[in-house]
């Protein structure tokens, strides 16, 4: 059924309440989060935002799970249209790239955990639990391909892979800001990782 007007309006100031809060993450830093600072930019007095989210951790843990939805339909896109196999991993690992590259404040809370206290609920860790299952899907289809040692499908190999990716993403994002993406001395990398992973986790020699 269609929302009626109430609803729409709600998700429509919740959606722009999460913008105002990005911009003042930008600003001051994510564990720097203000809601009257919020309030202020949206035009109302703070107490009524607590009508949209009850706390700032409320504000904290949509936050987070939009940016986890978000990157893993990044990463599902590419995975759809990505060649089989080990060479498939470079554009699903070049996308994820470009969009922590694109949305620093977000990737931020998704891999530094920057909020003091901050642990974002079940509902929003999920995504992330998805994207696990995505990459469990890709390292094992490489794998039966005899592309990669069926190690690289286990819990330690993708916690490798995790390293590599999130490694790269947390020297630009702290180091090399401000440089284009395929021009950063971290990013431009991005696409050797599968190389790094395989010779990590070689396939097995044909008997």
């Amino acid at each position: 059924p269609r929302p009626d007007r109430r609803t729409r309006r709600r998700t429509q100031t919740q959606a722009e309440i999460l913008d105002i809060a990005l911009q003042v993450m930008a600003e001051d830093g994510a564990a720097a989060l203000s809601l009257s600072a919020v309030a202020r930019r949206l035009g109302i007095q703070p107490p009524s935002l607590y009508k949209y989210f009850p706390s700032r951790t409320a504000v904290y843990d949509e936050l987070f799970r939009t940016g986890q939805q978000r990157y893993l339909d990044t990463a599902r896109t590419a995975a759809a249209t990505a060649p089989p196999g080990l060479p498939g991993f470079t554009p699903v690992l070049d996308a994820c790239g470009r969009w922590a590259a694109a949305n620093p404040v977000l990737a931020q809370l998704l891999f530094w955990r920057p909020v003091p206290g901050f642990t974002p609920t079940p509902a929003a860790y999920a995504p992330a639990l998805q994207l696990a299952d995505l990459w469990r899907t890709l390292t094992t289809t490489a794998v039966d391909r005899r592309e990669l040692h069926p190690d690289a499908a286990t819990d330690d190999g993708l916690a490798l892979l995790t390293i590599l990716i999130g490694g790269a993403i947390s020297q630009h994002l702290a180091n090399d800001p401000h440089t284009p993406y395929d021009q950063g001395r971290y990013t431009r990398h991005i696409h050797r990782l599968p190389a790094l992973f395989a010779a990590a986790y070689p396939p097995p020699s044909t008997p």
